[in-house]
Parts: structure tokens; C-alpha cells; sequence
């Protein structure tokens, strides 16, 4: 049954992403902000199947702390929902996402309206793109959403947070709003079952201007690190050292 589920969800996933994004495209084309209309009614669809289909609640904690105009987000990365649920509590979220995907059907033709693409093709070439389409976003209040780990990560895998986003804290000089979470739990890295429960996306306190690049990242990994822990319950935790 659990098989079925997962099955019925992707394909209610994929198709909920076609339909939406073809039946809003016209609009788009005159307006890039219904870019966000897209990307919102695809998340509220996918937390609808997730709820209906698999059995999945998602809830979302601390939604006083979410920014309102340009703004720097940092989420900890644990499915493929981490990418899709944001916007429905972001009013503008900007992602950044691999140059190629700009070629994939429908979802390609929204991203480059305006989302950040890099260039993987060299680390510092693809940190001073993220940083110039970064400034461009904010400048339009849009909210810049970073996974400082770069990827999806299992629930017991030990923190790899990048400096990338430091280099962007320090070029912009804006708080970053750190978000945890726990979507592992329903949702793999990879593969495609999906499990019923209940996962939850909590936006924290934001981490002010101004830190030393160490104390930021440190400060940002801690944070996020111990609040995604609290979400889990105590045997999926890590392992303390």
C-alpha cells in the first residue's frame, strides 16, 4: 500500500506541476511576479498530496520571523519538498539552481524568469554569479533561499555546511534567516517511497549583519543543527560524538 501511495503522489506531484504551470504561463509572460502564484500553487498541491495520498501532515513553525522584502534564507536540505514548500510561506523566494535545468519542460521556462542560475563549471566563477544574481534579487525584495550543505542530506549524516553563504552574508550585509527542519522523515534524500507522519519547517530568529565569517558559520550551524535534531524523534537523532 505504502508502494502505492508513493506512486499515485508522484505522479499527482509531476502532473499538479504541468497543469499549473501551463494554465499560468500567460500570465507570467506579462508579469514575472506570478511566477510566485505558480510556485505557491504548486506547493500548497504538493502538501495537499502529501496529506491526502501518502499521509504526510507539514506543518510550519515560527512564521513571525519570516522577512517580508529582500532578505537572505538558509534551510537545512533533506528532500526534494525543502524546494517546493518554502513559497508557500516565502512571499518571494529566489533559488538558485543549476544552469541546466533551465532547458527541462515548463519548470525551465519559470526558473529563468527570475531565479539565480549558476554555472557549475568553476567554484569562484559559480560563487560571484550566486553573489551578483543575489544583490539583483534582493533589490526587488526578493527572498534569496540558500542550503548551505549544497544538497540533500540523509537524517543521520554529520553537517557540511559551505562558505558560500558566507561570502554572500558578508557582500550584502543583511541578516540571514536560518530555517529548520525535518522532511527526511517522510521524504528521502533518494528513491521513491514516501511515509505518512508529520514533518515541520521552522523559520528561526534571524543571525544579525556584521559577524566574523567563523562566528557566522558557526553560529548558522548551530542553529539549524540543533533545531533540525529537536524536530526528530530521539532514535532518529545523530549520534553525539
Amino acid at each position: 500500500m505504502r508502494l502505492l501511495r508513493s506512486l499515485l503522489f508522484v505522479i499527482w506531484l509531476y502532473a499538479s506541476m504541468a497543469v499549473i504551470g501551463i494554465g499560468l504561463w500567460p500570465l507570467v509572460v506579462f508579469d514575472e511576479r506570478h511566477v510566485w502564484t505558480a510556485l505557491r500553487t504548486w506547493g500548497h498541491a504538493t502538501v495537499w498530496g502529501l496529506r491526502w495520498i501518502v499521509g504526510a501532515k507539514v506543518r510550519f513553525e515560527g512564521l513571525e520571523h519570516v522577512p517580508t522584502g529582500g532578505a537572505l534564507i538558509a534551510m537545512k536540505h533533506q528532500s526534494m519538498l525543502d524546494t517546493i514548500a518554502p513559497a508557500i510561506f516565502l512571499p518571494r523566494p529566489v533559488y538558485v539552481y543549476k544552469k541546466e535545468l533551465g532547458a527541462t519542460p515548463v519548470l525551465g521556462a519559470y526558473v529563468k524568469r527570475n531565479q539565480i542560475a549558476v554555472d557549475r563549471g568553476g567554484y569562484a566563477t559559480a560563487l560571484k554569479s550566486i553573489v551578483r544574481g543575489a544583490r539583483v534579487a534582493v533589490a526587488k525584495g526578493g527572498q534569496v533561499l540558500i542550503f548551505p550543505e549544497g544538497t540533500r542530506q540523509e537524517l543521520d549524516a554529520p553537517p557540511d555546511y559551505k562558505p558560500g553563504i558566507a561570502a554572500m552574508y558578508k557582500d550584502l550585509n543583511l541578516p540571514v534567516t536560518p530555517v529548520a527542519l525535518n522532511t527526511g522523515l517522510i521524504w528521502k534524500p533518494r528513491g521513491l517511497m514516501r511515509n505518512p507522519g508529520e514533518v515541520t519547517f521552522k523559520v528561526l530568529p534571524p543571525i544579525p549583519p556584521g559577524l566574523p565569517r567563523d562566528e557566522f558559520m558557526r553560529e548558522l550551524e548551530r542553529v539549524i543543527e540543533t533545531e533540525s535534531q529537536a524536530l526528530l524523534p530521539p532514535d532518529k537523532r545523530r549520534a553525539q560524538p
